[in-house]
């Protein structure tokens, strides 16, 4: 049997993604067979794995769902936090978000237990779409599109050329492959406007249904469906 390298291992046991993995091996988190883990470890099943106090008992059968988030909930899965997304998850799965949505955003955001797919989701090499429907406070002139479309300064940086249309008077959508911190609402600010409803709508080709999925609830989909 040949052994994995440790983040990676977790990542299949369903505990977290890759990145995550990481951190938490940084933090001290994860032991090896007794002693603190090293990045460097290599395991497989034979080895014990402890990650944050659980025993991990070798890769978890994947599982992915589409959650209808509401305004208000935190993605930061922190137990202490009555608003955190950890108390609307799946009971009997440990799965994570896959990327964010902020606490006043709401719509479509994945829950799996799948670390590769999380990485080639999130990863910026794979560039995967994300449709957003956004409202602003004021009406929306003639040369917002073009501006947004083009790459506005944001943290430091010019944000990646996008795709952005007017729907009405106040609303647009955009169309994204970049994941910056509150990257949309960052770059309506640059252009003179405030967001007061961003609702994110599709990641690759899924696309939220309200009608299958209502708000603050959550359906098992396929790799299929997404990709």
């Amino acid at each position: 049997m040949s052994k994995t390298r440790l983040a990676k291992y977790i990542g299949h046991a369903g505990v977290c993604s890759r990145r995550q993995a990481s951190r938490l091996i940084d933090l001290g988190e994860v032991t090896v067979n007794g002693r603190p883990a090293n990045h460097i470890d290599h395991v497989d099943e034979l080895d014990e794995v402890i990650v944050q106090g659980v025993k991990l008992e070798g890769p978890a059968k994947k599982v992915l769902y589409a959650y209808h988030k509401p305004v208000g909930i935190d993605c930061k899965l922190k137990p202490e936090d009555p608003s955190s997304l950890i108390h609307h998850l799946p009971q009997g799965e440990r799965v994570y978000p896959i990327g964010r949505l902020d606490k006043d955003s709401r719509g479509l955001l994945l829950l799996t237990n799948d670390g590769e797919l999380c990485h080639q989701l999130i990863h910026p090499d794979h560039h995967q779409e994300k449709e957003y429907l956004v409202e602003v406070d004021k009406p929306l002139d003639a040369n917002f599109c073009a501006k947004m479309a083009a790459g506005v300064p944001v943290d430091g940086q010019i944000t990646q050329p996008c795709e952005v249309s007017l729907v009405d008077e106040t609303r647009f959508k955009i169309i994204l492959k970049q994941g910056l911190n509150r990257q949309i609402r960052k770059m309506a600010k640059y252009c003179g406007y405030k967001v007061i409803d961003l609702y994110r709508v599709r990641i690759a080709n899924y696309v939220l249904n309200p009608n299958e999925v209502s708000e603050n609830t959550y359906q098992a989909i396929t790799l299929n469906e997404l990709l």
